[in-house]
């Protein structure tokens, strides 16, 4: 086995899986249905076709893509060149290790040859999932040529940028029907991955419901997602639904303004209801000739403000249809001198560095006061008022006053206190500085720093204390407490103990090891919201440190919880992750004294609250620092039923910038009503509803235990099959069939995905510290970051169509092979593959892979010479190297998808013939296999369409 210097997590992952599964065992090529059959012979033949894949100049195998149907994505097209669901059309010249070049691929069992190194068909001709011609549009449905989609001004609605012409364009009659039911098999049409980057169903609003034809008149998925884009009109319809109405809120989809191109409102007239309070968006009615505003939440009428149709700067009339609040769903207002309630804050960091035995020993102290001193220039400053403070934890507090740089500056002082029950502040004033008046001293103190304590033998951790310390020094002004750690707070306030018991692990008693350990952690963290004190917790200990107490902290605070298990700055590739991820930490912009409300048309209420907050009263998220990396659920209660047809929510962070400003960001979102079961089921959005029920198993597991919180996934989704069944499919399941709307025909393998999650999974071998972790994760990712986290992406790079790897001509943007599903099916022993499931990459080496793939990705000839673990890919000079080396980095490409992360991925290189514990470790993440006392997708099928027939 390897030691933990080799690179992966020491607590628990390489060894952590127990015995051998099934399923994966050695991943030969596919099963003879399913691609190239196996050839008589076993092992020695299948080595044979490694090595003749590579005999260039002998017998010239036919040109990709003649006498065989497409495999790009191993599905059966449908109508037009464009191949459906997510596959590449392949190309004649395409360049494949292991299917070019003077191999000649093994005989189908029709005779036809199949490409050795294609990713598995599925089926023939009458197999797979063939979208309906009118139906659920596909990926090409908004291209010309591609998949047929609704209609056009049905099928381009609620896109984000794109016209949704039936909303906006005068005169268009309402549709008859919202988005369609088209009913599929989930047993005989295989689930696609592709299908998870659908966009979700289209918003179909009748005519002329926004006041201006603006294609950005309602709010795009990237910001709000509904679970239903059909709002049931009664509560009892969406109870006989047995779907969630929840909205997935992300305010924000990158980690700098500069990234965000959202309008904003400079003038300060913000016109709102005088009795709901909503702000005027692009659905209000207007009035009188246009002087007053009805509201669409409430329905009464405003006044319009006399400057609303006036510039004060320029001093003229301006066109009212032009403000951005009329024209976009997404404003941020500057907010005028009364919606501030004291002046606005500067931007506080105060910093507080483990320096105990642990921190110094592993580099933490080294390399984080490092990444500080690099990273000044981007922490935000634009007012020049960001201040700074620093303290030093071991048994004792150590504070430290940092002189202004002027020329009598001396230098900076520590000071001592070793009273723990009543932490005092030692000196007033110079304990936080002014970086701007400071700089050259910060400077100087943080490179003597790692210095001060490089001979600690200290082993002690008074973190407790010195977070009350750290509350006492900056609550006048709230800011950022960010604590950096490497070891268990064992003395003082929030003490903990050693819980982790391994018996305990894989039983009903290890929820307990998952809730907190001390009270002190979640009071404290009400005492800081109250503050505008947030919290982030950088957790870096190699033994057990109790994530589950310290991430109340962040939880509470709107702050974040980053967990390196087992992280040694003497490895190179631990230091870069952290710190890069660190600075991006340190450059990202922040709302301070944050608060978030969700507003809706009269019968709606929203219910209850997930995400980092604190929940002030029954609607009020408060933030005292709000991220831009995080998502929220809000769950939304049918009150009254519902007599319009469309109703209306809009979301509002109020906040103040890091340069002193005081902004409302607002969100609106606009949904039809039905009556009818069917267009609620055709308009649900399974990737919405996966992030909703992620939060309720986070939930559950943390108060009932991790068994219940499995079983719930499961019963909900047998519940929802069985309402499809028996209100939408007649009772009639198709001869032994599982029917389910297109649309939701994800669910099944998100819910399978979710209770195999690190956080959620079955297992005797999971730290708890992970478990914790991955729980954080589960509560707070954005969503595209969330469905990968669940459902990992898997990509064949030993056979890249010619595309991948390169930048796309007309968008510039890198183009990633097209993904494969979690199925070792998939591998073939000759192969080379990337599974990211955005925290952690794996680099899969198949136990055949020849020379050639070997000495253009690593530059060796021999497999035994790839160094496996924890690496980084070499830089060579060919071109296969450089689309590989672009295919992982677009593949951690955030700002593409329109999400803020400061995530870096670990990346692991996995040998197939290497290390079993870290192979294993790989594996968990194929979840349609099965594996560590799971069930295989299939087996998972099987049990739904037992439980939905009995």
């Amino acid at each position: 086995m390897a030691t933990p210097q080799e690179g992966y997590p020491s607590q628990g992952y390489p060894d952590q899986f127990g015995q051998q599964q099934q399923d994966f065992g050695a991943a030969g090529p596919p099963p003879p249905s399913t691609g190239a059959p196996q050839p008589e012979g076993g092992k020695k033949k299948k080595r044979g076709y490694a090595q003749q894949a590579y005999d260039f100049g002998g017998n010239s195998a036919l040109p990709l893509g003649q006498g065989q149907p497409p495999v790009g994505g191993g599905f059966q097209q449908v109508g037009g060149p464009e191949p459906s669901y997510g596959g590449y059309p392949q190309q004649p010249e395409q360049t494949m290790y292991g299917a070019q070049q003077g191999y000649q691929a093994p005989a189908d069992v029709g005779g036809v040859p199949a490409p050795y190194g294609s990713p598995a068909q599925i089926g023939g001709a009458a197999e797979g999932y063939q979208p309906p011609n009118a139906g659920y549009p596909g990926p090409g449905a908004s291209a010309p040529g591609g998949i047929a989609g609704i209609t056009a001004g049905m099928g381009h609605m609620g896109m984000g940028g794109v016209p949704p012409a039936a909303q906006t364009l005068a005169g268009a009659a309402r549709p008859v029907v919202l988005n369609q039911l088209y009913p599929t098999d989930l047993l005989n049409q295989p689930f696609n991955v592709a299908e998870l980057e659908l966009p979700p169903p289209p918003i179909i609003l009748p005519a002329n419901s926004s006041v201006t034809p603006s294609p950005d008149a309602n709010c795009p998925p990237r910001y709000v997602r509904s679970t239903l884009n059909a709002v049931p009109t009664t509560h009892s319809l969406l109870k006989k639904s047995k779907l969630p109405f929840a909205l997935v809120i992300q305010p924000y989809t990158s980690l700098h303004d500069s990234d965000d191109t959202v309008p904003i409102v400079q003038d300060q007239v913000i016109s709102r209801c005088r009795r709901c309070r909503s702000y005027i968006n692009p659905y209000v009615t207007f009035m009188d000739h246009g002087h007053r505003w009805r509201c669409n939440m409430c329905n009464l009428t405003n006044d319009v403000p006399q400057a609303f149709d006036w510039d004060a700067a320029a001093q003229k009339s301006v066109d009212r249809w032009q403000r951005s609040e009329l024209n976009h769903a997404v404003v941020e207002f500057v907010a005028p001198q009364e919606y501030m309630v004291r002046p606005p804050q500067p931007l506080v960091y105060l910093f507080l560095f483990d320096v105990s035995f642990a921190s110094v020993s592993c580099g933490l102290l080294a390399t984080a006061a490092r990444t500080i001193l690099d990273s000044l220039n981007r922490i935000p400053n634009a007012d020049r008022r960001t201040r700074v403070g620093f303290l030093a934890v071991d048994a004792s507090l150590h504070y430290f006053a940092v002189p202004k740089d002027t020329e009598e500056a001396g230098e900076t002082q520590m000071l001592v206190v070793s009273d723990l029950d009543e932490p005092f502040l030692p000196i007033p004033s110079d304990l936080l500085v002014t970086l701007s008046e400071s700089r050259l001293s910060v400077e100087k103190f943080l490179l003597s720093l790692p210095q001060m304590f490089q001979e600690n033998q200290n082993n002690g951790s008074c973190m407790g204390s010195a977070l009350r310390a750290g509350h006492k020094l900056i609550s006048p002004l709230g800011g950022k407490m960010v604590v950096l750690t490497a070891s268990l707070p064992n003395v003082g306030h929030g003490k903990l103990e050693m819980r982790e018991d391994k018996k305990l692990l894989g039983t009903s008693k290890e929820s307990g090891l998952l809730q907190t350990g001390n009270s002190f952690y979640k009071s404290f963290a009400v005492e800081c919201s109250k503050n505008q004190v947030s919290v982030d917790m950088f957790l870096f200990s190699s033994q057990y440190q109790d994530v589950a107490s310290l991430s109340n902290l962040p939880r509470y605070t709107g702050g974040q919880t980053y967990f390196y298990a087992g992280w040694n700055a003497g490895r190179p590739e631990d230091a870069v992750k952290f710190a890069t991820e660190f600075s991006d930490y340190l450059s990202a912009e922040i709302g301070l004294e944050a608060v978030l409300r969700v507003r809706a048309t009269t019968g709606l209420r929203m219910s209850t609250f997930y995400g980092n907050f604190f929940n002030r009263s029954s609607d009020l998220c408060a933030f005292p620092a709000f991220p831009r990396d995080q998502s929220y659920v809000v769950e939304v209660a049918i009150d009254e039923n519902l007599t319009q047809n469309f109703v209306c929510m809009q979301t509002a962070v109020l906040h103040t910038t890091a340069n002193g400003e005081r902004r409302i960001r607002v969100m609106t979102l606009s949904l039809p009503t039905t009556t009818n079961l069917s267009d609620v089921y055709a308009s649900a959005d399974q990737c919405a509803i996966a992030e909703y029920f992620s939060h309720k198993a986070v939930e559950r597991a943390l108060s009932s235990g991790l068994e219940p919180a499995r079983d719930a996934l499961q019963s909900k989704l047998i519940e929802l099959l069985q309402t499809y069944k028996k209100e939408l499919a007649g009772g009639n399941m198709g001869g032994g069939g599982l029917q389910f709307p297109a649309n939701l025909r994800g669910l099944p393998v998100l819910f399978l995905a979710l209770t195999k999650n690190v956080g959620l999974r079955k297992s005797a071998q999971i730290p708890s510290d992970l478990r914790s972790a991955a729980l954080c994760q589960l509560s707070t990712l954005p969503l595209p970051l969330l469905i990968q986290y669940i459902y990992p992406r898997l990509y064949s790079l030993h056979d890249m169509p010619d595309n991948a790897g390169i930048p796309d001509p007309e968008t510039g943007m890198i183009v990633l092979p097209p993904p494969l599903n979690l199925s070792s099916e998939r591998l073939v022993p000759y192969g080379l593959y990337l599974i990211d499931d955005g925290q952690t990459q794996f680099l899969w080496v198949g136990r055949d892979a020849v020379p050639q793939l070997l000495g253009d990705v690593f530059g060796v000839q021999d497999r035994t010479q790839v160094k496996a673990g924890k690496a980084t890919l070499p830089e060579l000079d060919n071109d296969f190297s450089e689309r590989i080396r672009s295919v992982f980095l677009k593949s951690r490409d955030y700002k593409s998808r329109s999400v803020g992360s400061i995530i870096v991925p670990h990346l692991y290189i996995v040998r197939e013939d290497g290390d079993p514990s870290l192979k294993l470790w790989a594996q968990t993440l194929m979840v349609e296999d099965r594996a560590d006392q799971s069930m295989s997708f299939q087996q998972w099928m099987g049990t739904l369409r037992e439980k939905v027939s009995s």
